[in-house]
Parts: C-alpha cells; structure tokens; sequence
C-alpha cells in the first residue's frame, strides 16, 4: 500500500507483479481491494489498483469540485508518471469504468487496451441526465445528514444488486464491512461531482477510439447488457462479452467467467505474454 501525492491530494495505490501495465478501476463505495480475489487470475501483468478520489485510503477532499471526470483522469495520468508506466491496460467497473471511458478519450495514447465492466457512457437525454443529477445531489445530502449505515444498506438494497442474493452471506458481510469504511464526504462529493448525472453523455466520441476495447456485462442486468453491445457497436474494432448467471457485478458474482473473458481478451493484444503462455486462452 502507498498513499501517493498527486496533484494535491494522495490516491492510494496497490502495485504487484511485474510485466505489461493492467490498471484496475473499483466501482463506487468500493476500492482497490475489490480486486485483490482475481489478481492470481492475470499473471505476467503488473498489476496497478488504485482507490479513487473520495474512497478508501485515499484523499476525501471537502471541496466538491474537485471530484470530476477530467480530475480523475488526469489523476490516474499522474499516477502513472509517478510509476514510470508508459502505456496500460485499464479495467474499470461502473463508476471505475466510467472514469476509465473518460481517460481512454483524454489520454488514449496512454493505453494499450481498454475494458470496461457494467459501464455507462453517459445519459443522452438531457432532461433524464438533469433529473439524475437532482437525484445523485438529494442522495449525497442524505450520507450527510442520515450517516453512512443507513446509506450503504439502502445502496446494497438496490434492485441493481438483487442478482446478489445468490451470494454467501459473509461475502455479503464483507462488502458491507468495506464500504462501511468510506469518508462520507467522499462518497457524497463523488456523487455530485462524478455521478451519473454529473457525466456528459460521451457515446458520441466512440468514433475517437483506437484502443482495442471490451464491454463486459452480465446476463442478468439488462440495461447494462444493452449498453455494452451498444458501445461495442460504436467503437470501431471492439467487442463485447455478456457473462451468463451474473447481474450488475459481474466479477464478483462469477469471477472466474470474468477474469477468463478479461485474460483472453488482454492475451490477444499482449504479444509478449502470448508467446510465453502467461495469459490462458
């Protein structure tokens, strides 16, 4: 673990593993520990986790302007400067993934493939993307003003996760316990400031990417598996993965199914690690 200084906050980061670049991405309430069970299923990856702004171990900062899409690609930039990496591979699920789209479209030159986990590109309708801005803002005043617990239950309780019931009670527990351990503040301003409404809707500028990129959704979470076939649609040369028996949070609910998918999918674009066998096919 390393809380390290980048642009005037510190972003925890979890670096293992050596070879080409994957930098992973956690989705919101969560952080980089969310991927720590799948790590042994990349080898020959240098592996890079990093706790976004406002979450785990890293910075939760009072000012809610700077929790935006541009900072935190910007954020994951200087991250990688500070690592010496060149160029990554980049994972990111939902808010992660987001943030991952953001940096794909503002530091492409950065990446040698992109993945992207039950992620949104933004809402197209303005008046929809206006009332979810209204919705994230009465969601961040209610952290504030009724605390973190009654926050995480209500978020864990979402028809979103329901594909999670399946699941065993103390991993559950476990996801409870994490996103327990989140800054109020941080999860309020992300939500203002890096929300679903907060985002512009990029699916337009899919045209700009020359990145081999993956969609990953689960079968069970139909809007997010419509977004996916829709962005591969969009991006010229990518393609899209569809992991039957999982909801929203596809890695969790079936990791190997997904670390596979991912592994393939990142062995066709890493020659070096094709050739040495280090990524299953």
């Amino acid at each position: 673990m390393a809380r390290m200084p980048v642009n005037g906050i510190r972003l925890n980061v979890e670096v293992s593993g050596s070879g080409p670049a994957l930098t992973l991405l956690h989705g919101f309430t969560r952080d980089a520990r969310e991927w720590e069970p799948l790590l042994p299923e990349w080898p020959g990856f240098r592996l890079v986790s990093v706790d976004l702004v406002g979450h785990g171990r890293s910075d939760a900062p009072p000012d809610a302007s700077r929790y935006t899409m541009a900072h935190a690609a910007d954020d994951l930039a200087a991250v990688l400067d500070a690592l010496g990496i060149g160029s990554t591979a980049l994972l990111g699920y939902s808010l992660g993934g987001r943030v991952a789209l953001h940096f794909a479209l503002s530091h492409q030159q950065r990446l040698w493939a992109l993945v992207l986990e039950s992620a949104s590109p933004g809402i197209a309708d303005p008046a929809e993307r206006a009332a979810r801005r209204q919705s994230d803002a009465e969601l961040a005043d209610s952290i504030l003003r009724d605390g973190l617990e009654a926050f995480v239950d209500g978020w864990q309780a979402q028809p979103l996760f329901a594909s999670q019931s399946r699941l065993p009670a103390a991993v559950l527990a476990g996801e409870r316990r994490r996103r327990l351990e989140n800054s109020p503040v941080g999860l309020a301003n992300s939500l203002r400031g890096m929300g679903a409404g907060a985002q512009d809707c990029l699916l337009p500028r899919f045209t700009e990417l020359r990145v081999p990129a993956l969609f990953v959704a689960g079968a069970l979470d139909g809007r997010y598996a419509a977004l996916a076939r829709s962005m591969a649609g969009e991006a010229a040369g990518s393609e899209h993965r569809i992991i039957e028996g999982a909801g929203h949070t596809t890695h969790l609910e079936r990791p190997r199914e997904f670390a596979a998918a991912v592994g393939e999918f990142l062995g066709r674009h890493a020659p070096q690690l094709q050739d040495k066998g280090l990524v299953s096919k």
